[in-house]
C-alpha cells in the first residue's frame, strides 16, 4: 500500500518529465540522423522560447484559478513598440526594456480592471484587453511590420554562446539562459516570499485567502503585472529571433500557453502546479511540433493533436480534483 503511494507521488510528481524522456526517445527512433542533431536541437529551444516565457506568465495567472487571454496580442504590442523605437534610434539598452515595461503596463490594466470593475471572471477583462492590444499593434504602424532593429537588439533571440566546445556559429541559445533565470526566479518568488505563498493561497481557496487577511485585489494586480512582464519578455526574445516586429505576431499564442501549463499539471481549479511541470509542457508541445515536421506530416495534424492533448490533461486534473475531495 505505502509502496504504490509513494509510486503514485512519484508519477504525479515528475511523470511529465518521464513524458518528455519517452518523446524524446520516440523521435529519436523516428530520424536518428536530425533529432538529436545540435541544429535541430537549438531550433526547438529558439522556436519555443517566448512561448515558454507566456507559460511562465500564464501559470502565476491560472495558478490563482484566472485566465488572461491578452498574453499574444501583449507580445505582439511590446514588440511594435520596441521595434519602433529601435528603428528610431533609440539606444539599445532603452529598446530592450520598452516591451517588457509595455507588458507590465498591460497587465496592470488588466488587474486594475479586474479588480475595479469587479467584473465576474478574468475571461472578461483579458478578452477585451486581447482586442485592445491587438488593435494598437496594428496601429502604431498602420498594421506594416518593422525590421531590421539592429544587432543589440537582436541579441537574446539569435545568439548562441558556443563556451569554445561547440562548433561555430551553433552553441547554447541566449534565449535557452533567459527562460532559465526567469524559471528559477519565478520558482523563487512563488516559493521563498510571502508574495508567492499568497498567490497558492488565493488559488486554493479566495474566500479563506481573504479571511486570513490577504488582501486579494491587490495580489491579483501583481498576478496579472507579472503576466504581462513576461509577455513583454517574450515580445522581446521573439523581436530578436526575427529581427523585426509585426502586428499579427502572437495570434492564438495564448491558447498555447494555457495548453503547455495544463498538459504541464497545472490545475484549471488553482492552487497547483509546479514550474518544471510548466517548462516540460513547452517542451511536449514543441517535440510535438518539431517531430511531425521532421516526419513531414501535415502542420495541419499539430492542432488536432494538441487539442486531443489538452482535452486529456484537463479530464486528468478533473478526475484528480474528484479524487482529492472524496478522499
Amino acid at each position: 500500500m505505502i509502496a504504490n503511494h509513494r509510486l503514485a507521488r512519484f508519477l504525479e510528481d515528475y511523470g511529465i518529465v518521464l513524458i518528455v524522456v519517452v518523446m524524446m526517445l520516440v523521435l529519436y527512433a523516428s530520424r536518428p540522423d536530425v533529432f538529436l542533431s545540435l541544429a535541430n536541437l537549438t531550433n526547438i529551444i529558439k522556436q519555443n522560447a517566448s512561448l515558454a516565457l507566456l507559460a511562465l506568465g500564464m501559470f502565476v495567472v491560472i495558478v490563482t484559478a484566472g485566465i488572461d487571454l491578452s498574453v499574444g496580442s501583449v507580445m505582439a504590442l511590446a514588440m511594435m513598440c520596441l521595434a519602433v523605437a529601435a528603428k528610431a534610434g533609440v539606444p539599445w539598452p532603452i529598446v530592450i526594456l520598452i516591451g517588457p515595461l509595455v507588458g507590465i503596463a498591460a497587465g496592470l490594466v488588466n488587474g486594475f480592471g479586474l479588480t475595479i470593475l469587479r467584473l465576474p471572471h478574468p475571461f472578461i477583462m483579458t478578452l477585451g484587453t486581447l482586442n485592445i492590444a491587438r488593435g494598437l499593434s496594428s496601429l502604431i504602424t498602420n498594421g506594416a511590420p518593422v525590421s531590421g532593429l539592429g544587432p543589440q537588439t537582436r541579441y537574446l533571440g539569435q545568439a548562441n554562446y558556443d563556451f569554445g566546445v561547440f562548433p561555430p556559429p551553433t552553441g547554447l541559445p541566449a534565449s535557452l539562459f533567459v527562460v532559465a533565470v526567469s524559471a528559477v526566479g519565478l520558482w523563487f518568488f512563488l516559493n521563498r516570499t510571502s508574495l508567492g505563498r499568497h498567490i497558492f493561497a488565493i488559488g486554493g481557496n479566495p474566500h479563506a485567502a481573504r479571511v486570513s487577511g490577504i488582501n486579494v485585489d491587490r495580489v491579483l494586480v501583481y498576478v496579472y503585472a507579472i503576466s504581462g512582464f513576461f509577455a513583454g519578455l517574450a515580445g522581446l526574445l521573439l523581436a530578436g529571433r526575427t529581427d523585426s516586429g509585426f502586428p499579427l505576431a502572437g495570434q492564438n499564442a495564448e491558447l498555447d500557453a494555457i495548453a503547455a501549463v495544463i498538459i504541464g499539471g497545472a490545475s484549471f481549479f488553482g492552487g497547483r502546479g509546479t514550474i518544471l511541470g510548466v517548462l516540460a509542457g513547452v517542451l511536449i508541445m514543441g517535440l510535438m511540433r518539431n517531430g511531425l515536421n521532421l516526419n513531414n506530416i501535415s502542420p495541419f495534424w499539430q492542432q488536432i493533436l494538441i487539442g486531443m492533448v489538452i482535452i486529456l490533461a484537463v479530464y486528468i486534473d478533473v478526475v484528480r480534483r474528484r479524487a482529492s475531495v472524496r478522499s
